[in-house]
């Protein structure tokens, strides 16, 4: 991916973490600053301390990043591009050690859950922790002797340590999807993606009236998912991607439908959509 004025990436998460790995996939040769937490992320772009950051929205097995939404919608940032990434965890530990020896396994929650078929069958205490590469650092820097972590390849030549068990994943077929946020536009690809919120009024059929904005026009809807409004118990903002880039008539006249009849839309960006 290209873009103009091009600085550093900021993700969330230690050096070797999977987002590093997607940024890198997004951006080559690129800078990379850590935050703590996705806030910080979003935070740093959109006082321009960096220039892109790349978040995790998606895993196929986990579900959606609820956290991501709901700073997409805070924060008034674009998405400049999406990329997925096969995850595929590694159980590590200081140089030496066996997995009979590890008493204790750190890792991020949903990575321990994806995890969770293999992890089962160890005796070792398993410890949530704030991330993935985090907890491969924290055993390097602590000397933790017969302390595991489950993290990517990367963290574990990042940090020096030695792969004990690779490719532990219950399911195989184990992708997040990453997207890139900016605040400058993507400039139109060959096949693109828009991503907007919405919000409908409280009558019946109003979500199926949006829903026909797009039917009738034979745009592909390739997600579309609720959220508790922030502003009001028991009423709901709708994330959907659709194939499609904004400016394209088709895509400009189903979105004029859906502002005319609903109280939010925020239209996210136009992006070129992730080829593999």
């Amino acid at each position: 991916m290209t873009a103009a004025n091009t600085g550093s990436i900021a993700f969330q998460g230690e050096r070797g973490a999977f987002s590093e790995e997607a940024a890198a996939k997004l951006f080559a040769d690129v800078p990379v600053v850590p935050c703590r937490t996705l806030n910080d992320v979003f935070s740093a772009v959109s006082c321009g301390e960096v220039s892109f950051g790349v978040v995790p929205v998606e895993n196929s097995t986990a579900g959606s990043i609820n956290d991501t939404y709901d700073l997409l919608l805070r924060y008034d940032l674009t998405i400049f591009g999406e990329a997925q990434l096969r995850v595929s965890h590694c159980l590590m530990a200081l140089p030496g050690e066996t997995i009979e020896q590890l008493q204790r396994i750190y890792s991020h929650p949903q990575a321990l859950a994806q995890c969770e078929e293999f992890l089962g069958r160890l005796r070792a205490e398993i410890i949530p922790a704030y991330d993935t590469a985090g907890s491969a650092k924290m055993i390097r820097e602590q000397g933790l002797a017969h302390c595991g972590a489950v993290a990517s390849k990367r963290a574990a030549r990042f940090y020096g340590l030695e792969v004990l068990a690779a490719n532990i994943e219950t399911n195989p077929r184990n992708y997040t999807r990453f997207l890139a946020i900016s605040r400058q536009k993507a400039q139109p690809a060959a096949a693109n993606k828009t991503s907007i919120i919405f919000a409908t009024q409280n009558v019946p059929g109003a979500l199926y009236a949006c829903i026909g904005a797009f039917a009738t026009r034979k745009l592909n809807l390739t997600k579309l998912e609720s959220r508790p409004s922030r502003d009001r118990p028991w009423e709901y903002v709708f994330y959907a991607d659709f194939e499609g880039h904004m400016d394209d008539t088709p895509c400009r006249d189903a979105l004029a439908e859906l502002r005319s009849s609903n109280s939010l839309i925020k239209v996210l960006g136009s992006y070129p959509a992730a080829q593999d």
